[in-house]
């Protein structure tokens, strides 16, 4: 037992740590560092590419919007109205969450919408927060421009949507609560 006891005098009685041992470890933690980078690389990529193979008709208008335009109410006036929109897009392209903002200084919209397209069908559902309307949407589009339904009890409006770009216009019209919405957008 006299050996164990004069190597760990020859470390001054502690024990010695191994060299490569610390090198060792050193090397295997830089490689699983560089593992995660690449896997947090490969995901983001892989993201980035999903959201750019998106060939729907949707595909294009991902994102938040904002714009103005002009309103024309029952009596016949002109206001300006500012509105937000935000889409959601999924399905590669052909499924569409939408949500539309506006406001004037006498009128005020808040439309959320879920569409799906099937080839240049389209259909979905559609809901006015400030009134507390709802209803179908039904219609037809692609590259950028759809012409759309809405419909719900004592409402229809025809509405025109196109997207070029990072530019939108949005056309509304109606027989009930307003004539006529047209608004111009532009991607944040």
């Amino acid at each position: 037992m006299a050996h164990p006891q004069a190597y760990l005098a020859a470390v001054g009685g502690k024990h010695p740590v191994s060299k490569s041992n610390s090198v060792t470890k050193f090397i295997d933690f830089i490689g699983y560092v560089r593992r995660l980078l690449f896997a947090v690389a490969a995901f983001f990529v892989a993201s980035v590419s999903q959201g750019y193979a998106q060939t729907g008709p949707f595909a294009g208008m991902a994102g938040a919007w904002s714009g103005s335009g002009t309103i024309t109410l029952d009596d016949g006036s002109n206001e300006r109205i500012r509105c937000r929109a935000t889409y959601a897009v999924g399905a590669g392209g052909n499924g569409l969450n939408l949500s539309l903002s506006c406001a004037s200084d006498s009128y005020k919209i808040n439309l959320s919408g879920n569409v799906i397209a099937q080839g240049q069908a389209l259909s979905g559902t559609w809901s006015e927060a400030s009134r507390g309307v709802s209803g179908n949407l039904e219609g037809r589009g692609s590259n950028g421009n759809f012409q759309v339904v809405a419909s719900a009890p004592a409402l229809t409006a025809h509405i025109a949507l196109k997207t070029q770009g990072n530019k939108q216009s949005i056309v509304i019209r109606s027989e009930s609560a307003f004539r006529n919405v047209s608004i111009s957008l532009s991607r944040s």
